[in-house]
């Protein structure tokens, strides 16, 4: 009877206590008073911070989706990590909750240390970014759940916000602005549609595009709103992450029932990819898949819209009127 040990199935004990002692420093680089502890227990602790009335957790899980195919594709790594991070503190913010600790999940077939390291490079940047501590992770080696050099990445924050104002009514009123915070770029949605253009239009990913290959576009990293928020969190009435679902969908995520968002088209400064994708997109298509150059979007008072718009580096892109909770582009 033949006799087998771990490694013999696929799973390398070794690298992945390899892999521990790597990122220990990466993540601890992510640390602030409030982490209790260090890398290596069961979970990871964190102490709530002073100052709040009542304070309520937040939580928000995401992934990165079909952009890590194109990531893996072409052995580009670095930046995917910032994506997960993105996903999902963008998405708390807009429950005006501040992220306090991120928590990864890293799947693959056959770890590979030095590539795994690379995305966690990726997560601890965009924590520093988010000003969120990584105080854990799992590294799961599963043969025969993926192959050969695929992987999978989830991502869970965790934030705090005051119970009044997380529970409060909403503050949009008619009249208010809205203000549009510029992507980086794709983002993190879409990219099923975005591979379905290039592999049916056979676009080479990487000839040059806007000055630098078009490969290097396509996986710019989701941009992290987190510090705009902070600093501007008391004159801004409600705010949309421009993810799945592009404007259409989740702007009315954060508006009242009796309000149109009227957007005005023209304004919008969409980025050079979009032009090349939407020539190939249905036209009902673009602004429910890709967020067209707008990652964020805030809704605050006429007598703040200047000074919002100027302190987050956006722009005034339309305003909101009585109706029936829909979106018109005008």
């Amino acid at each position: 009877m033949q006799k087998f040990n771990y490694k013999d199935s696929g799973v390398d004990i070794a690298e992945g206590n390899a892999l521990v002692e790597s990122l220990k420093g990466l993540v601890k680089s992510t640390f602030n008073a409030n982490v209790l502890g260090g890398i290596g227990s069961f979970s990871g602790a964190y102490a709530l911070p002073s100052g709040y009335k009542e304070p309520v957790i937040l939580a928000a899980t995401d992934g990165v989706g079909t952009k890590l195919r194109l990531a893996i594709d072409y052995g580009i790594l670095d930046s995917v990590g910032i994506d997960l991070v993105a996903m999902c503190v963008n998405d708390l913010i807009c429950n005006f909750a501040t992220p306090l600790f991120f928590l990864d999940y890293y799947a693959t077939g056959k770890l590979d240390k030095n590539k795994a390291l690379e995305v966690i490079k990726g997560i601890t940047q965009g924590c520093l970014e988010a000003e969120c501590a990584l105080i854990g992770g799992e590294t799961a080696e599963m043969p025969g759940m993926y192959e050969g050099k695929d992987f999978d990445l989830a991502g869970f924050a965790v934030g705090i916000g005051e119970k009044e104002i997380v529970q409060r009514e909403n503050q949009a009123k008619a009249g208010d602005v809205l203000i549009a915070l510029p992507s980086s770029g794709i983002h993190s949605n879409g990219y099923s549609l975005v591979r379905k253009i290039l592999s049916q239009n056979k676009i080479d990913l990487e000839a040059n595009f806007d000055g630098k290959p078009l490969i290097q576009t396509l996986l710019t990293p989701t941009k992290i709103y987190v510090k705009t928020f902070k600093k501007l969190q008391n004159k801004i009435k409600a705010l949309a992450h421009i993810t799945g679902g592009g404007i259409i969908e989740n702007l009315p995520r954060c508006l009242p029932n009796n309000l149109d968002a009227l957007i005005k088209e023209n304004q919008i400064k969409t980025l050079p990819i979009f032009d090349l994708l939407t020539k190939y997109t249905e036209e009902t298509d673009k602004y429910r898949t890709f967020n067209m150059g707008v990652g964020m979007i805030f809704v605050c008072s006429q007598e703040d819209a200047d000074f919002v718009a100027k302190e987050s580096q956006g722009y005034i892109l339309g305003e909101l009127t009585k109706g029936n909770h829909e979106i018109k582009f005008v």
